[in-house]
């Protein structure tokens, strides 16, 4: 008899453990889902065991799928925004007065921590998900960053939002996201999510009273890059001296080809937008343009540009990620 009893209470206390479990997971779905407009406030750390970035993050969303997320390194104030409106997708540099516009599906394409329906699409695609003590665990998905396996969703005694932490193979986490302020009835303008409010454009009756581009560093030597396709070799190395800056153009042959263009960057006169076919990706100081036989993105004051025919979309992001002993830990695509 007392052991049927303690069978019974073994089963009763996983029964409402798990009970426990599912009913966590559908209460943080609920408020998700019933948001229709919200705003996070925090911070995002990014650890690739060697060097470690923070940003401030100011995440907004409207129904329709507006989003605006910006993101502001601690370290340089180095500010970039990715907007996403019925006009497109764009990720805003406002100190350099530049826009990409992508035609993409972000952030449905890839596990993004800061945004909630992100985490809430990898809730529902886990059929292995689990949750205890106020913690889902829960795998993502960043394919171009495969060694990124799952994440812990860390919320509080009234299931709202406090943290994400992104795993690969460690025990420590390489990105690390921190919410101060979690509101999911934000009462947010459809004028947050507008282009024009976050360009500059000066304009100039005629040419005589308008201003050059300001260029934010000048390069004289090259920044080569520490990851190397095998077979393959620095070709050629030249300084193209311009009036007002420099530029350096690095060759590489063999059994992959390919071309990085390396100059200061440039505040533009009037606001540039410049079309890519592709994604945004996140390398750890910086947000770059990725498309496909490409990449553009600026760090430090320089200007990168990086091209071939040959390279995957894993090796181009590798030998972008060593140039200026920058890694990449966060996909977008």
């Amino acid at each position: 008899m007392k052991k049927i009893f303690l069978l019974l209470l073994c089963l009763c206390l996983v029964g409402c453990s798990k009970s426990n479990s599912n009913n966590i997971i559908n209460d943080f779905q609920k408020s998700v889902e019933k948001s229709k407009s919200y705003h996070l406030v925090g911070t995002m750390e990014l650890n690739t065991g060697e060097e470690t970035f923070n940003y401030d993050l100011d995440v907004m969303y409207l129904k329709d799928d507006y989003y605006k997320v910006k993101m502001v390194n601690t370290t340089n104030d180095h500010e970039q925004i990715i907007l996403k409106n019925t006009d497109g997708l764009y990720v805003i540099t406002p100190a350099l007065n530049k826009s990409f516009k992508f035609d993409s599906t972000w952030p449905d394409n890839s596990s993004q921590g800061y945004i909630l329906s992100s985490l809430v699409k990898d809730i529902k695609n886990d059929k292995d998900v689990t949750a205890k003590d106020n913690i889902i665990d829960v795998k993502v998905d960043y394919p171009n960053n495969k060694e990124l396996t799952h994440q812990k969703i860390y919320l509080n005694k009234d299931n709202v939002l406090e943290k994400v932490e992104v795993y690969g193979d460690s025990d420590l986490p390489n990105i690390k996201i921190e919410f101060k302020t979690v509101d999911l009835k934000a009462n947010i303008s459809k004028d947050e999510f507008e282009l024009e409010n976050y360009i500059n454009d000066d304009t100039c009756e005629n040419e005589e009273n308008c201003e050059s581009k300001t260029t934010m560093s000048n390069i004289e030597q090259a920044i080569y890059p520490l990851y190397m396709p095998s077979n393959t070799y620095l070709n050629s190395s030249e300084v193209v001296n311009n009036d007002d800056d420099s530029r350096v153009i690095l060759t590489f042959s063999g059994d992959k080809n390919f071309v990085i263009v390396e100059e200061g960057a440039k505040v533009e006169d009037s606001h540039e937008i410049i079309p890519v076919y592709g994604e945004p990706l996140m390398l750890n100081d910086t947000i770059a343009a990725l498309s496909s036989n490409s990449m553009y993105w600026t760090s430090g004051n320089i200007d990168y540009y990086l091209a071939s025919n040959d390279l995957s979309i894993d090796e181009m992001v590798s030998i972008a990620s060593s140039l200026g002993n920058t890694q990449s830990t966060l996909a977008t695509k």
